[in-house]
This record gives structure tokens, C-alpha cells and sequence, in this order.
């Protein structure tokens, strides 16, 4: 069980429907053309993503409102974790459409995109359309056919062949750009040696201009020692025997004041400190003298420094941090302009896509034959006696992100004839009859737990109807199966009967879908078999046609 209940609400004729409760196994709906048997379905699509416009609005109402209730399949929980709904045991999807077109949708309550909403749709209904021999022309559908069959899939091709493209395109970038690379990098290493001749140390600016005012002011650094040296040794005048004297004297009636103990104290440290800075002087008077040489080398140092940081338009205490990074630019030019490096890397990933494009090809290989008797052998069960269906692989002219082969479908509808591509075959009963063998064989392949046929017995009759029928009853003991049907064969066969009628009121026409069962059966079977108007012969043909599809088959 999957699919639980539909409710809509102002929906193209539908201006309200109650909840249409949703059984396991085989479900038909059927109706008067015109009635809006497809109504369910296009509500169903419309509530999992499917485009929307202000069309689906009922007229005179403001906005269409649908709700689709599920039971949540284990394979369904992971994905709605992973983007954030709540994963509860039903899943309840809402969509509302207002009279300018816009949409808003729910997943548990919780507001999502259209985006998420047809992802969510494919984890849950697999839909087979009147009009499926279509997609069965073009070339990703019938690779997609062919690859859930076999049970494959082409993501690491195709990210393989991405990777390849990246490659081929950085290989051929850097040989279309080697002039104005070279360029660049003939820059970057100028650059770098006009930088490289001054050599910048970081912090060595800061050093540089430390150095140059000491040696600008050398003379007068000079003076300053010798003339405070010369104040500190004077003989009788200086400070440093003026500091002894007061010493001494203290120290003399420190045994009548003991506070002058104290105070001499002070006076033996303050001489003791003036002494040092004597020898201090002394040293740096005996070193230090005046340099022009070195003031010269600084100059022309600190004009160097001064002449680039102008040039670059930099701080000069900046420039060491600027030859590193142009380093590293030329780095990055001679990584990008390494051609044979390049070519080596696209010469692996295309090994590496086509060793992965050949792995998938050989499958395919296998899997086509296999595909080809399966959807054979059901052509037989519709109809099409001695009919033959061929899956054609073939090595495509170019390699692509799906592998290297080009995936056909070929048929023959009578004994005898040579296969053709799908598309040409005339008889729109077959295009019927062919899709329909392809739906009822490949509707297994996937995880979905309600497939949805929607007319796809249009062209068929007669005892290929009842083998129709036959078949969605056997799928519908595995899956929920509902299909929307004109044939009265089909719609015996189904375990649960919804019947869509039309009624035209004051206020407009709107449609209604109710279980029919017992007599209002017979009589909806009826319907189909002979018109409007029930006779003795189609009731008795219809409790026939509803006796014959409960009985087993043998």
C-alpha cells in the first residue's frame, strides 16, 4: 500500500471532492468520455511537482487546493531526512495554485519546492501515459529503459567524462594562452628580480631606518656621552664627588639621627648607579664614532627601498611580503603553463572514462538480449503474434557523458518483417500494444510502489483487453497498480472499481468519483460494453466479464 487518499478542492471541474480513498492492488477508474477520468491522475501529477498555471483553477474559485496522502516507504525516509522533513509514517503532500499561477507546496507540513516535490514523486509513482511510445523515440528515455533492466547506471561515466571535458579544456586554455602567459610570467620575473637585487629581509626596514638616525646624529650623540661623563667625573664640581661628600657627611651623625642610616643608604645606591653609567659612557665613547661611509651605504640602502616601494606604489615595509607573492604567482603560471603536465592528466581521466565507458557498454551488451525476449514474449501475450522487439546497441560516432553507445529500439510487428526503429512503425494500435508490452515489463524495475497506467490499452481489444487486464490484476498482487481505462475487459479484472461521473448544475459542471460495487458494477461495466442505455444481453455480458476475471487463470 502507498498511495492512501486524493482530496481536491476547485480543481479544473472539481469544485470539491472528499477524500478518495485508495486501496491496495488493482484499481480502475472509469467514466463517460468527457467525464474526467484522467482528473485523479493530473491532480496526482500536479501535487508531485508537475508545472503548474492558473488553468487548473476551477472558475469563479480564487485557487485549486490538492492533498495527496501516502504511506511512507522505508526507501523514501532517507531522502526526506536529508532535505529536512519530518519522515512520520504517512506523508501528506499539499499544493495550492491561485488565479495568477503561483504555487505553494508542503511536505508534512513544511513548506518545499516544485524541485523536491517531482524528486519525491519519483521515489514514489512510476506514470504510463496514452502517449508513452513517445519517449520510447527518444534516445535517454530508451537508455534509461535498457539501464534500469540491466540494473546499471551511468553516474560514474558521466562524472568520469566531466572530469575528462575539465581536463581537455584546461589542456586546450593553456595552449591558446601560452603568448599571454609567457608575457605575464616574463613580467613576474622582471619584477621579482628588481626585488630580488634588493634582497628585502622582513623587519629590516624598520632596522635600516634605526641605524640611519643614529649615524645622522653621531656627532651629536657623541657630545651628549662626553659632556654628562665629564659632569659625573669632575674633581671637585661633579657629581659623582658631590654624591661621596653628601654620603659621607650623613653618614658621620647617622650615630645621633639614626634616619640619616637610611638616607645614606639612598646616596651609596644613587652613587653606585652613577657609576655605572660612567663606565656605560666610557664604553660607548671608546666604540662609537662618527661613520660617513656607513651613513653613505645607508643612504643608498634606504633610496633603493624608497625608489621600488614608489614604483610598486607600496609601503617600503610592505616589499618583502610582495616579492614572496609575486613568487608565488610565478609559481602558479609555470603549474598552469607545464603543457606536458597537462596533457598527462587528460590523458588519464579519458583512460579512465573510457575503461568506465566500456565496463558500461559490456553490460548493456548483456542486458539488451534479455530485454529484447521479455518485451517479445509480452508483444505475444497482446496480440501481436510472431512480433519482434530488439534492443539495438550500437558504438555511437562520438563518446558522450552517457558511454559510447547509441541505444535503439527496434520492432516488427508480424512474422517476417525486418526490425525498425520504434518511431517508424505505423499503426498507432501498435504503438500502443508496444508501449504497453514495455510498461507492463519494465513497471517491475523500479522502487516505486504505485505504478499509474493512464489509458495506455487505447487501440487494443477484444481478447488482448482481457490479457490487458490480466496483466495489471498479476502486477497488482505486488504493487498498487491504477489505471485509468475505457475497455470493459480491464476494468473486470480490477480488485477495487472508482466510477467518474459529470453532473451539470445552476451553479456550473462539476465531476464526482465514487466506489462502485455489486450491481452498480455490473451496470458501470455495462455502460462500457453498450452505451448508456443497460440491456439484458451487456448486464449479462458484464457479471460474465467480472465472474471470467475473478476466476484464476490457468
Amino acid at each position: 500500500m502507498a498511495l492512501r487518499r486524493i482530496t481536491l478542492r476547485d480543481f479544473v471541474i472539481v469544485q470539491a471532492l472528499e477524500p478518495v480513498e485508495l486501496e491496495s492492488g488493482f484499481t480502475v477508474l472509469t467514466g463517460e468520455t468527457g467525464a474526467g477520468k484522467s482528473i485523479l491522475i493530473d491532480a496526482l501529477q500536479l501535487a508531485l511537482g508537475a508545472r503548474s498555471d492558473a488553468g487548473v483553477v476551477r472558475e469563479g474559485a480564487l485557487r485549486t487546493d490538492i492533498c495527496a496522502e501516502f504511506d511512507c516507504p522505508a526507501h523514501v525516509r532517507p531522502w526526506l531526512e536529508e532535505a529536512g522533513f519530518d519522515a512520520d509514517d504517512l506523508l501528506l503532500l499539499r499544493r495550492t495554485v491561485d488565479t495568477q499561477g503561483k504555487s505553494r507546496a508542503w511536505v508534512n507540513g513544511t513548506p518545499a519546492t516544485a524541485t523536491q516535490l517531482r524528486a519525491l514523486g519519483d521515489l514514489l509513482l512510476d506514470i504510463h501515459g496514452q502517449h508513452a511510445w513517445q519517449s520510447l523515440t527518444r534516445p535517454e528515455s530508451v537508455r534509461g529503459l535498457l539501464d534500469a533492466f540491466a540494473g546499471i547506471g551511468a553516474a560514474e561515466t558521466t562524472a568520469l567524462w566531466t572530469q575528462w571535458r575539465c581536463d581537455q579544456k584546461a589542456l586546450q586554455q593553456a595552449r591558446q594562452a601560452q603568448t599571454s602567459l609567457q608575457q605575464e610570467r616574463e613580467r613576474l620575473q622582471w619584477q621579482i628580480g628588481e626585488l630580488d637585487k634588493l634582497a628585502p629581509a622582513q623587519g629590516e626596514w624598520d632596522e635600516l631606518e634605526a641605524q640611519h638616525k643614529r649615524l645622522s646624529h653621531a656627532q651629536a650623540l657623541l657630545d651628549g656621552a662626553g659632556g654628562a661623563l665629564q659632569t659625573l667625573q669632575e674633581d671637585e664640581a661633579g657629581a659623582l664627588a658631590g654624591l661621596a661628600r653628601a654620603q659621607a657627611l650623613l653618614q658621620a651623625q647617622e650615630h645621633i639621627e639614626p634616619e640619616f642610616a637610611s638616607l645614606a643608604n639612598i646616596l651609596s645606591s644613587s652613587l653606585a648607579q652613577a657609576s655605572d653609567v660612567v663606565h656605560s659612557l666610557q664604553s660607548y665613547l671608546g666604540h662609537a664614532q662618527v661613520d660617513p661611509e656607513r651613513l653613505a651605504q645607508l643612504d643608498a640602502r634606504l633610496a633603493l627601498w624608497m625608489a621600488l616601494a614608489r614604483r610598486y606604489k607600496r609601503a617600503p615595509g610592505e616589499l618583502p611580503a610582495l616579492l614572496e607573492d609575486w613568487k608565488a604567482q610565478l609559481h602558479e603560471l609555470d603549474a598552469a603553463t607545464d603543457l606536458e603536465q597537462l596533457a598527462a592528466a587528460q590523458a588519464t581521466s579519458a583512460a579512465a572514462y573510457q575503461a568506465a565507458a566500456q565496463a558500461l557498454s559490456a553490460a548493456r551488451a548483456r542486458a539488451a538480449p534479455r530485454l529484447s525476449q521479455a518485451i517479445t514474449q509480452a508483444m505475444q501475450d497482446l496480440g501481436m503474434a510472431g512480433g519482434k522487439f530488439e534492443v539495438s546497441v550500437t558504438k555511437a560516432q562520438e563518446a558522450a557523458s552517457h558511454g559510447i553507445d547509441d541505444v535503439v529500439f527496434l520492432v516488427a510487428g508480424h512474422p517476417g518483417m525486418t526490425p525498425k526503429p520504434i518511431g517508424k512503425v505505423a499503426s498507432g494500435g501498435e504503438l500502443s500494444r508496444i508501449a504497453l508490452a514495455i510498461s507492463v515489463t519494465t513497471s517491475a524495475l523500479g522502487m516505486a510502489p504505485t505504478l499509474i497506467f493512464d489509458e495506455v490499452d487505447s487501440g487494443v481489444g477484444g481478447a488482448v483487453a482481457e490479457t490487458v487486464g490480466r496483466l495489471m490484476q498479476r502486477l497488482g498482487s505486488a504493487r498498487q497498480v491504477l489505471a485509468v481505462t475505457h475497455l470493459p475487459q480491464v476494468a473486470a479484472c480490477a480488485h477495487h472499481h472508482l466510477q467518474v461521473a459529470k453532473h451539470k448544475s445552476p451553479d456550473g459542471t462539476s465531476s464526482t468519483v465514487q466506489v462502485v460495487q455489486g450491481e452498480q458494477r455490473v451496470a458501470e461495466i455495462a455502460r462500457m460494453l453498450g452505451g448508456e442505455r443497460a440491456t439484458e444481453t451487456t448486464l449479462a455480458h458484464a457479471r460474465e466479464l467480472l465472474a471470467g476475471a475473478s476466476a484464476p487463470t490457468t
